[in-house]
């Protein structure tokens, strides 16, 4: 790996990047499991309430299924050089369920609101437990900057 012209942050400098990131990335990778399936992977839309990620997929998807059977998930931004991993436990809620300010903030992000699509969707909210963030190899010690559902400082 090359590290030539890499600046170590501190933690709060890598918190704070991580929470711009939170609120300007659009795409984020969604990994779940079912027990009798095992593991799926895709990117979805988000948005960042300042405490949790909201997504939508179709109810009748991989991830939909995955979730209702086994809520831990992680996820990631689309980044290989600066790395966000978040891992939390899923809540979904059907369209006609959701919180209206998540629907609402999702809808006015991605100018598309599912609630008035033809057929099902559902909400998944992950409210991060553990949040990782690094920036190649200099970065790789210390690079848990939330623990336990607690940004760290």
């Amino acid at each position: 790996m090359v590290t030539t012209g890499i600046v170590r942050r501190g933690t709060a400098e890598r918190v704070r990047d991580t929470r711009e990131r939170l609120v300007a990335e659009r795409d984020v990778w969604v990994s779940t499991a079912h027990p009798d399936h095992g593991p799926h992977q895709v990117p979805l839309w988000f948005s960042w309430d300042g405490r949790a990620v909201w997504m939508c997929t179709s109810a009748t998807s991989v991830t939909a299924r995955n979730v209702r059977k086994e809520p831990r998930v992680r996820l990631s931004l689309p980044n290989t050089f600066d790395v966000v991993l978040l891992q939390g436990e899923a809540e979904y809620f059907p369209d006609d369920e959701v919180p209206g300010g998540a629907a609402e903030a999702f809808a006015d992000k991605f100018g598309w609101d599912p609630r008035g699509e033809e057929g099902s969707f559902l909400y998944v909210r992950v409210v991060p437990r553990t949040v990782r963030a690094w920036r190649g190899e200099p970065e790789l010690r210390g690079r848990g900057i939330m623990r336990d559902g607690t940004w760290l400082e």
